[in-house]
């Protein structure tokens, strides 16, 4: 928060967010809210799915939450605008900024011709993994069983099918590695807080 402002804005916006918070958790009885989310836009949640959103995450623009199974959102990350759908699980780690995009980790139908009226099978949906520091730009894709890697960043309307390793910048349909954005590959990016 600004410390330019009035203290009893201040402890105004603190009661806000903290009753926000409260309402959230009670309209949605398998959400989690760790101290500290400061939801700014809407929250929406639909099915079974059981999310946990760790201390100090920002919700920024309208964020819909939606499946039967577990989305798991690190600390102090930045969702703004984006669809979550979890028929299995997603994960995403600390300090991530998620733009207006899309996780998906189901086809939510069979590939197979003959499959395609029946009941999902287990090849259908398989986990997403986004590590610590990720950067997802806007109207980007992550498919099922995908794995980012931590510091790497996924570009502006890319498609992700494939792992991403870390400290790369990736871009595009198909999907390409642009940029290492480690100098060398023993040194990895220290976002740790002085």
């Amino acid at each position: 928060m600004n410390k330019n402002k009035h203290p009893l804005l201040l402890k105004l916006a603190k009661y806000y967010f903290a009753i926000k918070q409260f309402y959230y958790q009670w309209r949605y009885p398998n959400l989690t809210l760790e101290p500290g989310v400061l939801i700014k836009g809407k929250l929406i949640i639909s099915g079974d799915v059981k999310v946990k959103i760790g201390a100090g995450t920002r919700i920024g623009m309208n964020v819909k939450i939606y499946g039967s199974g577990d989305v798991t959102i690190g600390r102090n990350t930045l969702l703004n605008g984006c669809w979550i759908g979890s028929v299995r699980s997603i994960q995403i780690g600390d300090e991530c900024l998620i733009s207006d995009c899309f996780l998906q980790d189901s086809d939510y139908h069979n590939l197979e011709p003959h499959l395609r009226f029946a009941p999902p099978g287990p090849k259908v949906s398989a986990p997403i993994v986004i590590e610590r520091n990720v950067w997802i730009g806007a109207r980007a894709t992550i498919m099922k069983g995908v794995h980012i890697g931590q510091d790497s960043v996924i570009g502006l309307g890319s498609i992700i099918r494939q792992p991403v390793p870390a400290g790369v910048v990736v871009i595009g349909n198909p999907q390409q590695i642009v940029k290492n954005l480690y100098k060398d590959a023993d040194k990895k990016v220290n976002l740790s807080p002085v």
